[in-house]
């Protein structure tokens, strides 16, 4: 038996996308241990993961701290990993290598680049989507891949079943109108209208709610819709995964939440602009689809409606 190292430190969205990636890891090493290090957000959601035997945690501080970085690179060694996996393919985690593996092909090392196709460059390779790199990766270091291309995250949900009660949730539309500060080029600006839609059309058999997250509670307020907090606390992200598969709809911004739906299997909408694109980031499944414009300023409430219409009966 041989210990296997998994590297994901984040985002939300990218860690929905990468649990097809690690079922097919662990699939593929039956009789091997699997550890994976991430980062504090996710290190108790990892522990959820079925395909996980142990977390480590990585609190990702500045490069130079030489004392920490120390501390992990021994506690890395002392697991004598036969073979890593890399699915964060970053300058960090590439400059771990060279500390751990300085000489690894990808048979030691699995990355996008000691994967790279001969014929491509990093630019070039980086232009398929997400799950098609992944896939690429994988089958490259020797794995057979039956489910990157498919990531299943429902393994992160749990009983909300006090939630619900507490909201008295039964069908509802889920709405995520936020997106990180310094990311406003995803935000949609029509909420609010479309809102208004929904409730002159549908009534009252369908609640129309937003689950926050810690720094957005208090911009909920501008939406005429039910909050969902936990106590006065946003939802955690299993909590958060439940509510949205148990969902009728969702309509989401560009954001880790509608990673989440469209990988556990809910029904909706991610609204994109031309900060990237929906294939580049593999967003698109069966009961979730996108809508891509090139100004989101341009795209009407009313458009979005009709296409909610098409998956809410």
């Amino acid at each position: 038996m041989s210990n296997i190292l998994i590297i994901k430190h984040g985002s939300l969205g990218d860690i929905a996308q990468a649990s097809g990636a690690i079922q097919d890891i662990s699939e593929n090493h039956k009789n091997d241990q699997i550890f994976l290090l991430t980062t504090k957000p996710y290190f108790n959601l990892f522990k959820k993961n079925p395909f996980i035997h142990e977390v480590i945690l990585d609190k990702r501080l500045p490069r130079y701290n030489l004392i920490y970085l120390y501390f992990l690179m021994r506690e890395l060694k002392k697991h004598k990993f036969s073979k890593v996996f890399d699915l964060q393919n970053s300058s960090r985690t590439n400059f771990y290598k060279n500390i751990l593996f300085p000489k690894a092909d990808k048979l030691a090392w699995s990355s996008s680049s000691t994967t790279l196709p001969s014929d491509k460059n990093k630019e070039e390779f980086d232009k398929l989507s997400v799950l098609e790199r992944f896939d690429y990766q994988l089958k490259e270091s020797g794995l057979n891949t039956l489910n990157t291309l498919k990531p299943e995250f429902s393994w992160a949900s749990i009983d909300i079943s006090e939630i619900k009660s507490l909201y008295k949730l039964d069908k509802y539309i889920l709405l995520f109108p936020f997106c990180s500060p310094h990311l406003t080029i995803k935000k949609w600006p029509y909420y609010n209208e479309l809102i208004k839609f929904i409730k002159e059309k549908f009534g009252d058999n369908y609640q129309i709610i937003i689950a926050p997250g810690p720094n957005e509670i208090n911009d909920t307020e501008k939406f005429n819709v039910t909050t969902i907090l936990d106590g006065n606390k946003a939802l955690n992200i299993s909590q958060l995964t439940s509510l949205i598969k148990e969902s009728s709809f969702v309509i989401a911004n560009d954001t880790g939440p509608a990673h989440i739906a469209a990988h556990v299997n809910a029904r909706g909408l991610a609204l994109f602009g031309k900060h990237t694109s929906a294939y580049k980031v593999s967003i698109e499944r069966e009961k979730f689809k996108a809508i891509q414009v090139e100004d989101l300023n341009k795209l009407s409430a009313k458009k979005v409606f009709e296409r909610l219409l098409e998956g809410v009966s």
